[in-house]
């Protein structure tokens, strides 16, 4: 019989069929933010464009992207401060000598740090193993000097992936990833070393491929994690859910997006049930269900 490939790291689990369970003191709906903040190589490599690519160096576009740490960020952290809100932060360790001072913003408000690579300016999927593995340990090395906590997610630049790093997370002492958006639960996946948990992150809750690539507007994106967050917290009724909101500086930290973005966060802040969500960062997320009783969550393939 034919068989197509297939990864094995996890296995099939209807989200109608699971164990219930809650989030800390009764809550239903986990929701919290995931800010991008990226540094790119001038003139070489990947990166975000808002329209088509000038001819190299093309500074315009980098100097659009290099708003997001001059202004965007500041703006972003600005918005999060007034509403009380915690972040976790997919940070480019290029940033931590480019820009420190977003680094000493970020240790004083308390924020997380995801393992989100050197630079959005590379994709590391193709590396030979040893090599990414080097990489890795580079990357983790440098936003615990930098944070003064050894970063425990990891969300990599473009989701870019190998066959074999979730293996050398897991190896590399990550406890998770956000790579991986099959579900609005985290789940367990199977590595050589062990169990190593998948927190959602959203490919469509997530101003990059909503603005950039599909166009659509401010308010659309802002009408969209409205709806998310609605629809999310309808269905926590039955069993707890995952609300992430993935955000890019130089993209919601435009003052005409962050204006929707404001619109959008206040609706769930001021919300008349938000006794029932958990504002929270992803690792809290993971303690929390590494926590449960055995069995609660489906168990990795064997």
């Amino acid at each position: 019989m034919l068989r197509l490939p297939h990864h094995n790291r996890y296995a099939y689990s209807p989200i109608i069929e699971r164990p219930d369970y809650s989030w800390p003191n009764g809550k239903r709906l986990a929701v919290y933010l995931g800010l991008n903040i990226e540094h790119f190589a001038f003139g070489a490599g990947d990166g975000h464009l808002l329209t088509v690519a000038g001819t190299p160096p093309d500074p315009r576009t980098f100097a659009w992207r290099d708003y997001g740490n001059r202004v965007g960020v500041w703006r972003c952290l600005e918005l999060f401060d007034e509403l009380n809100l915690p972040a976790a932060h997919l940070i480019n360790t290029t940033v931590f000598d480019y820009a420190p001072q977003i680094v000493a913003a970020l240790k004083a408000r308390g924020d997380e740090f995801i393992g989100h690579g050197r630079t959005n300016a590379e994709r590391h999927g193709q590396m030979w193993e040893a090599d990414e593995k080097r990489f890795l340990e580079e990357v983790r090395d440098a936003i615990e000097k930098a944070s003064g906590k050894r970063p425990r997610g990891w969300m990599a630049p473009w989701m870019s992936s190998s066959h074999h790093t979730p293996d050398l997370l897991k190896e590399t002492g990550f406890d998770f990833l956000m790579d991986w958006p099959a579900d609005d639960q985290p789940l367990w996946m199977k590595t050589r070393s062990g169990p190593l948990m998948s927190v959602p992150y959203p490919i469509e809750i997530n101003d990059s491929p909503q603005i950039l690539v599909r166009h659509h507007t401010p308010e659309q994106f802002r009408d969209f994690v409205i709806g998310q967050f609605e629809e999310l917290l309808r269905q926590s009724a039955r069993q707890p859910l995952v609300c992430g909101i993935a955000l890019h500086t130089m993209i919601v930290g435009q003052p005409y997006r962050l204006r929707m973005l404001r619109e959008a966060l206040q609706h769930i802040v001021n919300h008349p049930q938000k006794d029932k969500v958990w504002f929270t960062r992803p690792s809290d997320i993971y303690d929390h269900c590494a926590a449960l009783p055995e069995g609660t969550m489906l168990s990795p393939p064997a």
